[in-house]
């Protein structure tokens, strides 16, 4: 029984060397450590007591040191024994008073209860290196591509293992909407964060949604970009629908739209595909902000922009009434990005014809409606730029109603009132 012990308490200490990837003098440490404090909680104090352990044949030796005295002298049994006492437990009669005798301590010592502390003591120590580790080798990989493969799927997230069975987890809000996943698929998504929860164990996020995300898919299927031949300035996305990278080479003889874009879409067609389709507009970058929002909103054309007095202030966009719909863009989300690209609002107007006559139509002023629509909420919708029928309708509701700070069930009616118009 005592044998049995022993050899649980050694295959403890090879399993653990050989499943965790812990540096051997760490190990050696910590061992030593457990063993230590298992002595101490036993006898009271550990100083007389020398540790050895050798974790290649996972195995480990105890010694208790006692000082040999005479017999006069002797007064404390748990540091000192005497000459009479040592030759009788060796035979040996070598020894003199003075000299200190090591005696080997068996494991079984500590007792079934102290062995298993001792276990469950070495697995929390192990535990918490291991921990340590990821952490540390997950948080110098923020900002990286990760590629693995789902273990299990919830409502609320996407738990992801990597080759040593670490979890990391893919929030909804980190994953490209209409995304489906399902066990033992692979999964590509940027390291976005990496926290200890509750201070015990590392939470690693990954995501498919952020713009590091795609800036770093362009650095993978772009040798110039990796090169730094051509630099990316900025990225906005709205995930799913729609993005927008803006690009700069310093070298004159590199296209760096044409790089990014590949011969006849080679390059970006895999983003796009690992996006879930999702429409990439690669542009020419610009510091000249009325030159780069005309680039965001390509192949849309502007008659004029007012930048304002102040970068506080909303960029007003002017446009032909033909163009506004492809200048807003399904939802709102193209005039949005360029919104985003410039980290500035922007406005879309309609550029009135010299007449000031509108193809009935084609479109209906909302001054039309005052008879059903409030005047109020008529002039809320044209202080935003949506001063007809259509472009009220290019736009999202949800769009609407923050720019034009109304309610949803007023938006909801507005709209209703709209398309019934069309589909008269």
């Amino acid at each position: 029984m005592e044998k049995a012990k022993e050899i649980t308490l050694v295959d403890a200490f090879k399993e653990f060397k050989e499943v965790k990837n812990i540096d051997k003098t760490v190990m050696l440490g910590v061992l030593k450590d457990v063993f230590l404090t298992q002595i101490t909680k036993t006898f009271g104090s550990a100083d007389n007591f020398d540790v050895i352990i050798n974790v290649d044949k996972g195995n480990c030796e105890i010694y208790e040191n006692f000082e040999i005295v005479s017999e006069e002298d002797f007064d404390d049994p748990d540091t000192q024994m005497t000459l009479a006492q040592v030759i009788e437990e060796t035979g040996d009669d070598d020894y003199e008073v003075g000299d200190q005798y090591s005696k080997k301590f068996k494991l079984e010592d500590f007792g079934r209860r102290g062995i298993l502390n001792i276990r469950q003591n070495l697995q929390g120590r192990i535990m918490d290196i291991d921990k340590a580790n990821v952490f540390k080798k997950y948080s110098d990989k923020v900002g990286e591509i990760f590629t693995g493969e789902v273990y299990q799927t919830w409502s609320k997230e996407v738990l992801i293992l990597d080759e040593d069975g670490n979890e990391l987890h893919m929030p909804k809000n980190e994953q490209i909407p209409g995304e489906r996943f399902k066990k033992n698929d692979t999964v590509r998504a940027i390291i976005k964060s990496v926290e200890m929860k509750n201070n015990t164990t590392p939470y690693i996020t990954l995501s498919r949604t952020s713009n590091e995300f795609l800036e770093k898919l362009f650095e993978q299927e772009v040798p110039e970009i990796l090169d730094g031949l051509i630099t990316i300035k900025k990225v906005v996305r709205i995930p799913g629908e729609r993005a927008k990278v803006a690009v700069e080479s310093y070298d004159e003889r590199i296209d760096p739209i044409g790089a990014c874009i590949g011969v006849k879409g080679s390059r970006i067609i895999g983003i796009v595909r690992e996006l879930r389709n999702e429409n990439i507009d690669v542009l020419q970058w610009s510091t000249n902000t009325a030159l780069l929002i005309q680039r965001a909103l390509n192949p849309a054309r502007t008659t004029s922009i007012d930048l304002g007095s102040s970068d506080k202030d909303k960029i007003k966009v002017y446009m032909q009434p033909d163009e506004v719909k492809r200048g807003i863009g399904k939802g709102g989300c193209n005039i949005k990005l360029a919104g985003m690209l410039t980290d500035r609002e922007i406005e879309v107007w309609r550029e009135l014809p010299k007449d000031g006559v509108e193809d009935e139509e084609e479109d209906v002023l909302l001054s039309e409606f005052n008879d059903v629509i409030d005047q109020w909420v008529i002039d809320r919708l044209e202080s935003i730029g949506c001063d007809t029928a259509r472009s009220v309708l290019a736009c999202s509701p949800s769009d609407i109603a923050k720019r034009a700070d109304l309610e949803d069930e007023t938006v909801e009616e507005v709209f209703h009132i709209l398309r019934a118009e069309f589909e008269e």
